[in-house]
């Protein structure tokens, strides 16, 4: 918030206080509590250019969000943390947990689930896999990669696991359950 914004809500407030004193409130009505006593000392300091509490505000709100992209993979009792991207998939994805896909095996390197809805998706060729990459396929195949390999196939990326270490072992042959948190 500018020091302009904050200004015009600092008289506004006055204002409101003057006219709840005039229209015949009583003096404990219209004295500020201790807290508004601190958040109206806060927003003058910010003024002055000292920092803002709004600054903590948003950074909270940043580091929410940071940890809303981090999500949990579990496959048969082993979980792994997995980092969304930061895009239109990503946050399409996110709103679709929790999840519980069976996904079926394909070519001793990935585990794929085809939705029953579209997601967005802006596919590239990544030209090598990563163990641990979650990927798009089309716009309806979440495809979760246990093996590194090259690839000339196209894919939107939805995230990776922060550590693929033992994803191989834990999806094991055939088709699994896999939930995503």
């Amino acid at each position: 918030m500018n020091a302009r914004t904050r200004i015009a809500r600092l008289v506004c407030a006055l204002l409101c206080a003057a006219t709840l004193a005039a229209c015949g409130a009583t003096p404990e009505a219209a004295t500020p509590t201790a807290s508004e006593k601190t958040q109206e000392a806060a927003q003058t300091q910010g003024v002055a250019g000292t920092k803002e509490p709004l600054e903590t505000s948003e950074q909270e709100t940043e580091e929410s969000e940071a940890a809303m992209k981090t999500i949990t993979i579990t496959v048969n009792g082993r979980s792994f943390e997995a980092e969304l991207e930061d895009s239109d998939l990503g946050r399409a994805f996110m709103a679709m947990l929790p999840l519980e896909l069976d996904m079926s095996e394909l070519n001793g390197n990935e585990k794929y689930h085809y939705l029953d809805t579209q997601l967005p998706s802006n596919p590239s060729r990544p030209g090598r896999i990563e163990a641990g990459d979650l990927m798009l396929y089309g716009s309806d195949c979440v495809v979760l990669f246990y093996q590194s390999f090259d690839t000339s196939y196209s894919y939107t990326r939805i995230g990776r696991l922060t550590n693929a270490e033992g994803i191989a072992e834990a999806v094991g042959t055939g088709s699994v359950t896999v939930t995503f948190a």
